[in-house]
């Protein structure tokens, strides 16, 4: 057993980080095995000397953040966890999380991981941005914070938000209501988005001029988009035509971020994604960025993260599926 002690200067920065009633202490000892105690001022850390060394590493790594101003909760414990373990705590000095944009009630945006990072830096810097990563990585509410905080510095005149209708191939005309009604559950998540960054009488104030656009991917077709921000989500679930549609939309003075998860593609079996394929494609072309976020980047509870490490372990333990030579697909019923 090894014990380390650790002087901590700043009171303020040692109560963000133990957390209420300690409990990002209490998870650093669950994780890594060890026990931290409080006396005179110093921690005190117990365990294998592998272990508390690991610990020290991320309570210095929590009260660096604590110390420029973040709040620490249970999602910061396990993700510095896992930066320590893998030897990347250094990397936290490069967390300097600019805000992003500002809510309408005044809450900062901000990255919350490295992958987040990179992400907003490349939506920054290039004109083409691909952001593919699983659910709860930020990717659709980071491009609309983007967007918004473009909008508000005067950079582009319009946001336009779209995705494809998709839900086992496009069915709006069996909706009711008017094509509004049809399009709404499709495009809830980017309304919820909008209506954080901006407030829900702003936004149908900006709606109404014309200075947001929210709209199914179909109706992009045959616009040229000038001084816009055009984010289009859920791109998994655009055909090759579609994309290459949208990417072709692009005119002066715009930036164009594409989201999309390719583990849910609800696309039929025979229809290859058109997010894949510009994954491909403009791979290595200048002003053309793709992040690729992971389950470390995930922001939401930590079960989403565990979900997707299960997924992501099933499906590398599965074997590829592979046709049987000879074997012809079945004939389709008549009627």
């Amino acid at each position: 057993m090894t014990e380390i002690t650790m002087a901590v200067d700043r009171l303020e920065n040692v109560v963000n980080v133990f957390g209420s009633f300690d409990q990002n202490l209490r998870m650093i000892e669950a994780e890594l095995g060890v026990a931290i105690t409080d006396r005179d001022s110093k921690l005190h850390i117990s365990g294998e000397a592998e272990d508390a060394a690991l610990a020290e590493k991320a309570i210095q790594g929590l009260l660096s953040l604590a110390a420029k101003g973040e709040p620490i909760d249970g999602q910061s414990v396990r993700y510095v966890l896992g930066l320590v373990r893998e030897g990347r705590e250094a990397k936290l000095d490069d967390l300097a999380r600019d805000v992003v944009c500002v809510t309408a009630k005044g809450k900062p945006v901000k990255a919350k991981t490295l992958g987040q990072k990179a992400y907003v830096e490349a939506i920054r810097e290039n004109t083409v941005t691909l952001g593919v990563g699983p659910a709860g990585t930020g990717k659709t509410y980071l491009a609309v914070a983007a967007a918004v905080a473009a909008f508000r510095a005067e950079e582009i005149n319009r946001i336009i938000l779209t995705r494809p209708a998709v839900e086992a191939g496009e069915r709006l005309g069996f909706l009711p209501g008017d094509l509004q009604s049809k399009v709404d559950p499709y495009l809830r998540p980017l309304y919820d988005a909008l209506f954080d960054m901006l407030g829900p009488e702003t936004y149908g104030r900006y709606l109404e001029k014309g200075n947001i656009e929210v709209a199914p991917l179909a109706y992009m077709r045959g616009r040229t988009l000038d001084d816009s921000f055009i984010i289009l989500d859920e791109a998994q679930n655009t055909s090759r035509e579609q994309m290459k549609m949208f990417l072709t939309r692009l005119g002066f003075g715009s930036k164009a971020v594409i989201t999309g998860d390719v583990t849910q593609i609800d696309l039929p079996g025979d229809k290859v994604s058109g997010l894949k394929e510009a994954m491909r494609v403009l791979r290595g072309i200048d002003d053309v960025a793709i992040c690729t976020l992971t389950g470390a980047d995930v922001v939401r509870h930590a079960l989403v993260q565990k979900i997707i490490e299960a997924y992501e372990r099933d499906e590398k333990s599965r074997p590829p599926q592979r046709p049987v030579p000879g074997q012809a697909r079945p004939a389709p019923r008549r009627r």
